[in-house]
Order: structure tokens, then C-alpha cells, then sequence
């Protein structure tokens, strides 16, 4: 088995399980994340996700051994696949954390670049490194970098194909913390049950914000203005009110 799914109460936990291979994910393992992240947006028990990596790495992208020379169609095929699933993790309407242990390179650091939050071990580093075999980035990498530390610094992360340790991720706001008193995938169960108790409608609506920050200030203002009165009818929104004016802890149930 190279994909394991867990749950730890409303937190999904999706395990890359191929340590012998640093978790570096195949072209069937493509279709199976795009599908599993597919089936756990529908799924109205969970609330929150974890995506970590077996044996003491995070995953060090895709696996070498299926690369070499394919005819133009073989390749197309193995991008369309690789964009699902990119595009599975970033559309998953819940939040979804990486817990980063070890190498976390390649398209690997693009698939935790596509998650919500990224929390790291002291020992986890990343690095771009398809310069090395002649590609450039892909799976988003380059989007996401120029997003997260401006396109100098990405240019300069991805030309010069060097690896970042946990503390210079950290500094450049590539990963949310540090956790070296206990098991990063613990630090992230932890985490994503914090978040799990929230509004699970309110959550969904303010990833679709997030992402529209790529709109002007007016643009988004409209989107904002589209959504805030559709989450004003919600049970979630009156259990709320109610929770304030009780003064106890609401009970969210996501409609």
C-alpha cells in the first residue's frame, strides 16, 4: 500500500507510504491522491486533513525510475495527472495541513505548498531541484513561491536548485512552525482538531476568499460581498450568536 488513510476523530490523516523510495509518489499514486482528496471533500464526517509522509520524510516528488524518454501523449497524460492532483488538494474546501518531516522536494514541496498550512520537523528541508534533470518546476511550484516570498526570492530558490532548512523556510514564511518537542504528525493532529471544532460552511467560504486575493481590492469586495450574506443564513451562524450570548463553546454543524 502506498497511500494509507487514517482518522483521528473529524481529521482525516492521508500517509505517502513509500519510505523505501523517500515517499516519492508514482503515476498510479497520482490518480489515487487526486481521487482520495475527491472523496474526502464529499465527505461530510471529516473536517479537517493532515497530509504527512511515512519513515522520516515528507516526500521527495515524482519517482525518478518512471521518468525517461514517452512520446508526447504518454507525457501530456502523466501532467494531466499530476494538475488533478494538484488541483484535488487545492480545491478541498476543508482545511488541509502538510506535516513536513525530512526531504520535502520537487513536486513533493508543491504538494505541501498546495495545503493550507505547513508545519516542519527540525530536520525537514526543501528544495526545487527539476533543474537537475533539465526540468523546470511544475505542479504550481512557481506560482505558489512568487505568492509566498515574492518573485526575486523565488527566482533565486528556483535557479539556484539550493536546499532550505526548516529555520530559513521558517523565516521566509514558507512553513507556519518549527515543531521539535514531539512528532510533527502529533503537532499537526493537534492542529487540525482545533480547527475541526469550527464552522465547517465559514471555513469552506473563507478558502474561496483566500484564493481570491488575486483579484483587485473592488473585485474581492464584490466576491466578499456575495458570501457573507449566504453564511448570515446559516444554523452555524446562529449557534454561534447563541454560543456568544451563552458564553459557552458552540457546537458547529456545518449547515
Amino acid at each position: 500500500m502506498t497511500l494509507r488513510l487514517e482518522h483521528d476523530g473529524a481529521v482525516a490523516i492521508v500517509t505517502l507510504d513509500r519510505p523505501d523510495r523517500r515517499n516519492a509518489f508514482t503515476m498510479a499514486m497520482r490518480g489515487e491522491i487526486a481521487t482520495l482528496f475527491d472523496n474526502l471533500a464529499q465527505d461530510d464526517g471529516v473536517r479537517a486533513v493532515v497530509l504527512t509522509g511515512a519513515g522520516g520524510y515528507f516526500c521527495s516528488g515524482a519517482d525518478t525510475g518512471e521518468m525517461g524518454a514517452a512520446d508526447s501523449a504518454t507525457f501530456l497524460k502523466r501532467m494531466r495527472a499530476l494538475h488533478r492532483m494538484i488541483r484535488a488538494i487545492m480545491a478541498m474546501p476543508k482545511p488541509v495541513i502538510a506535516a513536513v518531516d525530512g526531504v520535502c522536494v520537487g513536486a513533493g514541496w508543491s504538494l505541501a505548498l498546495a495545503c493550507d498550512l505547513i508545519l516542519a520537523s527540525p530536520n525537514a528541508s526543501f528544495a526545487q531541484l527539476f533543474g537537475r534533470i533539465g526540468y523546470a518546476p511544475d505542479a504550481g511550484a512557481i506560482w505558489q513561491l512568487t505568492r509566498l516570498v515574492g518573485p526575486m526570492r523565488a527566482k533565486e530558490i528556483v535557479y539556484s536548485g539550493r536546499t532550505l532548512d526548516a529555520d530559513e523556510a521558517l523565516h521566509l514564511g514558507l512553513i507556519l512552525s518549527i515543531e521539535a518537542d514531539r512528532p510533527i504528525r502529533d503537532a499537526a493532529i493537534e492542529l487540525a482538531t482545533r480547527i475541526a471544532q469550527g464552522p465547517p460552511v465559514a471555513q469552506a467560504m473563507s478558502k474561496q476568499l483566500f484564493e481570491a486575493t488575486t483579484l483587485s481590492f473592488d473585485q474581492f469586495l464584490d466576491r466578499e460581498f456575495m458570501i457573507q450574506p449566504l453564511l448570515a443564513t446559516t444554523a452555524d451562524h446562529r449557534e454561534g450568536l447563541a454560543a456568544t450570548r451563552d458564553k459557552r463553546a458552540p457546537n458547529f454543524i456545518g449547515r
